[in-house]
């Protein structure tokens, strides 16, 4: 196909139940959006019409059978499956739950043939999607498990980035799962990501404390004591600006978060409850360290508003956008780490693409 130097993003429709259909085509519903880059919604082209009538949503959609058919001009709907599919708004259904990996499984496997370029997921149900051929807490396992490298949750909204020791993990089992080599892994993957997909040459990194006020000094937990702080000071003799262990209680009301590039919590809520109260819903998660690019909003199914058209598409569409400027990032670094003899006629190529 012919690409015409546009990126192509890869959208998993999510959960058919949810308000993923209706944030994606909000998303598209503004005709200029396509001179950014060119769409490709993995579903089939009867349930997004369906959608489309429901939300009064002018589009033009395109139903294609092959990724090659792709027209540069238009919304792009894959046909993963052609049967009609019964739709139940704010209900939880393991067969809605099935079309939902489907359409995942099909976006991810044109990701890793280079079909798409980047891909944004639309929210899935974490119960739904359960069955024996899918065994997975979420998108970032699964993706963990079919791209290349060691994925790590970031979440995203301009300066504001914070990843995750352990994501999701129960909170009885954090402190054991934070060892030194998962700190040292985690603080890596991070540092590399902040360089080559967001252009910072030297990131400033700070991690907050396990326990409440990192532990006073083993009354409440000697876990940041004998694991984190020692970790922290050995990673950053050898180069890397990290910094803490930070009691995570004052940290953000502080403003302190601001002085870093990246914060990274120990598990799921000591990070994402102040950065969706900072955020407003215009949030990204971003799954860093694989070899493909993946974002997604910061929302889930919302199935208490779901089929109402009230839901707004403010984070799909920095989803969106998010990824777009990542992969733009990313093969810049990819272009300036080359033989300087390389880049002339790559860098000509690359800024065309742009």
């Amino acid at each position: 196909m012919d690409k015409q130097n546009k990126i192509v993003v890869g959208i998993s429709i999510g959960d058919l139940n949810g308000i993923g259909s209706e944030v994606v085509l909000k998303t598209f519903q503004d005709p200029r959006i396509l001179d950014f880059f060119t769409p490709v919604i993995f579903a089939s082209f009867k349930i997004m019409t369906y959608f489309k009538k429901t939300y009064a949503i002018d589009c033009n959609l395109h139903g294609i059978d092959k990724l090659e058919a792709i027209d540069h001009k238009k919304i792009n709907v894959f046909n993963v499956w052609k049967e009609p599919v019964n739709i139940n708004f704010g209900k939880e259904d393991p067969v809605i739950g099935a079309y939902a990996i489907k359409s995942l499984k099909s976006a991810v496997t044109a990701l890793k043939q280079n079909k798409i370029d980047v891909l944004v997921t639309a929210p899935i149900n974490k119960s739904s999607i359960q069955s024996e051929d899918f065994n997975y807490p979420g998108h970032t396992d699964f993706l963990n498990k079919e791209l290349d490298g060691n994925s790590l949750m970031l979440m995203i909204r301009d300066s504001l980035r914070v990843g995750l020791l352990t994501d999701h993990v129960a909170v009885k089992d954090v402190a054991n799962t934070i060892t030194k080599e998962l700190i040292e892994s985690k603080i890596k993957t991070i540092n590399d990501t902040l360089i080559q997909d967001f252009g910072i040459r030297k990131p400033k990194i700070a991690v907050l404390g396990i326990n409440p006020h990192n532990g006073d000094n083993g009354v409440i937990g000697n876990e940041d004591d004998n694991i984190l702080r020692p970790t922290l000071e050995e990673i950053y003799k050898k180069g890397t600006l990290v910094y803490g262990p930070y009691a995570a209680d004052s940290f953000f009301g502080s403003g302190n978060y601001e002085k870093f590039d990246a914060i990274v919590a120990s598990y799921h809520d000591q990070g994402l409850v102040p950065f969706k109260t900072l955020s407003f819903g215009k949030g990204v998660n971003y799954t860093a360290g694989l070899n493909k690019i993946r974002t997604s909003p910061d929302h889930g199914t919302a199935f208490d508003v779901a089929g109402k058209n009230i839901a707004t598409n403010e984070s799909f569409k920095e989803a969106v956008f998010n990824a777009i400027e990542i992969f733009k990032k990313r093969e810049e670094y990819k272009l300036l780490s080359k033989n300087p003899l390389e880049v002339t006629v790559q860098k000509r190529e690359f800024h065309n693409k742009r």
